[in-house]
């Protein structure tokens, strides 16, 4: 008897190639051929020289300000700012959970304002002033290099379970602080809106909130 291979995963063809990864190389390949057209039509201008505004096609070298430092890195135009920090400056603190900018886990802080960095191109932030996770303790942490009062909170609330929300909570309760040094808690509540845990411990991070702004924590009913 013959016996028939078992058929491919759902939503994968028999090649190996996903729906997935066949629709992200077919945007790639477009927003490259835009690119370089982009670029053709420009030289083919009488004296024309290329641009120094114009990206791509390929790899670029940039530089990020990053917590305070510049930090030069080199990416393709489609590199997200989530994707420049993590693997291109092993920034690893903003994380990658939903890749679609609904869940807070990669949010940072960027020219004093709340971002989740999977939606912004790594291209738009040069010149901006990003600040991840990692720069808290360094920056901003009582006696040179200890944590950030919002970090010790978390600690003492132990506001965290798996931890993949973590940073993008912390960010954004210091979000919250930076606007607010005495929010109420109807006020950090929207402020951490777009962060989603789902471990379920938003009660000890509103009480970590409170905590690092001097105020008296809730008590969980």
């Amino acid at each position: 008897m013959t016996t028939l291979p078992p058929p491919p995963p759902a939503g994968r063809h028999p090649s190996g190639v996903s729906r997935r990864s066949f629709l992200q190389t077919l945007g790639v390949s477009a927003a490259t051929s835009a690119l370089a057209g982009a670029a053709e039509a420009r030289l083919a201008e009488p004296g024309a020289e290329p641009a120094k505004d114009l990206i791509g096609p390929g790899p670029s070298r940039v530089v990020l300000k990053v917590n305070g430092k510049e930090m030069p890195v080199t990416i393709e135009p489609a590199t997200t700012l989530l994707e420049a920090l993590r693997q291109g400056l092993g920034l690893t603190g903003s994380k990658e959970v939903c890749d679609r900018g609904s869940c807070g886990g990669c949010s940072v802080i960027i020219d004093g304002r709340l971002h989740v960095s999977c939606m912004m191109l790594a291209h738009d932030a040069v010149g901006a002033d990003v600040q991840t996770v990692e720069g808290l303790a360094n920056g901003d942490g009582a006696g040179g290099g200890g944590l950030h009062p919002i970090q010790a909170a978390f600690v003492k609330h132990d506001a965290l379970q798996c931890g993949y929300c973590t940073p993008g909570l912390v960010m954004a309760c210091k979000s919250v602080l930076d606007a607010n040094p005495k929010p109420t808690l109807a006020q950090i509540k929207k402020g951490l809106a777009g962060n989603i845990c789902r471990c379920g411990t938003y009660t000890n991070v509103f009480n970590a909130c409170l905590e690092a702004s001097g105020q008296a924590p809730i008590k969980d009913a």
